[in-house]
């Protein structure tokens, strides 16, 4: 499959959506119409009543492979401006969906592919992932927020590791420096991913709404300001009827119905 329709694939589980990367003739390298199709596919999933989303590939040992070179090799300075612009809307709207994304990583997950999963929540890989930031060896300095996401998620100095030399890293090493939040068995990333934002769809929708905002808060603020997000987040949810329902629920001992 390698029309643009096909490029991004959005289905429904239940109360989870999954976005599927699936330009099969190029282990989903990223070329400027998929990457229309990238925003496209998130409104979608926006407009939609999903709680959670996965976000995986349909293409056999890659998850993304990064921009698509061949098409880069041939634009003009104008061009790659043009397309940059596309680019960071397409980034920014897997970051920007309103609920928490899983990213569900097999195979290569290069340059843009791994800041795709960057984007992401969590981040569920198997032990074929092989991640990286390679672009400064090709003369780019990574542009779908990696100089920005990966050193909230592993510090500096890890960061700078992996985007000062470029080098890939193979899954075990990956878990190990906090580059993916859960390593599986071969095979198994698409269906834990899915077995995550399943749990996650089944909590609270106003609690994990607010929840997921205080996290993300807090890379941006000190400790103090922090406790203040914290606060704001927790009165959100107790003052909610999902609490109360989660509450009653409890003490009826039954399955919550989030109102």
């Amino acid at each position: 499959m390698d029309d643009a329709e096909g490029f991004v694939q959005v289905a429904q589980h239940g109360r989870v959506a999954e976005i599927r990367l699936a330009r099969v003739g190029a282990r989903n390298a990223l070329s400027t119409r998929m990457a229309e199709r990238l925003v496209d596919a998130a409104r979608q999933v926006s407009a939609g009543d999903a709680r959670a989303v996965v976000l995986s590939s349909a293409v056999a040992g890659a998850f993304c492979v990064g921009a698509d070179l061949k098409e880069r090799n041939g634009l003009s300075d104008r061009e790659f401006l043009a397309q940059r612009h596309v680019f960071r809307r397409a980034f920014g709207a897997v970051r920007e969906l309103p609920i928490p994304v899983v990213a569900a990583v097999h195979g290569f997950a290069l340059g843009g592919g791994y800041e795709l999963a960057l984007c992401c929540d969590l981040i569920v890989a198997d032990r074929t992932a092989v991640v990286g930031l390679p672009e400064v060896t090709r003369g780019i300095v990574p542009g779908g927020g990696g100089t920005q996401l990966l050193p909230r998620r592993v510090g500096p100095g890890v960061a700078a590791d992996l985007i000062l030399t470029g080098r890939h890293v193979q899954a075990g090493e990956a878990a190990r420096l906090g580059l993916v939040d859960r390593l599986v068995e071969a095979g198994d990333d698409g269906r834990v991913a899915r077995e995550v934002a399943e749990q996650i769809a089944g909590n609270s929708p106003v609690a994990v709404r607010n929840a997921r905002n205080a996290v993300r808060r807090a890379l941006d603020v000190d400790l103090a300001a922090g406790l203040d997000v914290e606060d704001a987040a927790w009165r959100a949810a107790v003052f909610s009827d999902d609490r109360r329902e989660g509450v009653r629920a409890f003490v009826e001992r039954r399955a919550p119905r989030w109102p």
